[in-house]
């Protein structure tokens, strides 16, 4: 039996590269890895909810739903919650098989 590489996994199951589900998974997949670092971090900050919102000028629910991965969040307010969590944010950017990483 051939061992198949996650990325084979991926294009047979989701869609190849530049498929509309394909770009949906990868949007999905973003938005959870930002909610979990959003948790790991008010975690390690050993804050509740409610007094991350408290920081940020927004309700509990707010954090709960970034925590759980609500694709609506406003960057600005995705923004302005690693800032009082005190955290460092980067992104990068892909362009044409070159990289550019914004700090």
């Amino acid at each position: 039996m051939k061992t198949k590489s996650l990325e084979e996994m991926i294009d047979k199951h989701i869609g190849k590269i530049g498929t509309p589900e394909r770009n949906e998974f990868e949007a999905e997949l973003k938005a959870e890895l930002v909610g979990y670092a959003i948790k790991q971090a008010r975690l390690k900050r050993k804050l509740t909810q409610s007094q991350l919102g408290e920081l940020v000028g927004v309700k509990k629910a707010q954090i709960s739903k970034l925590e759980n991965s609500v694709s609506s969040a406003r960057l600005d307010t995705i923004l302005k919650v690693f800032k009082a969590l005190n955290a460092k944010v980067s992104f990068q950017v892909e362009l044409l098989n070159e990289q550019m990483k914004i700090a």
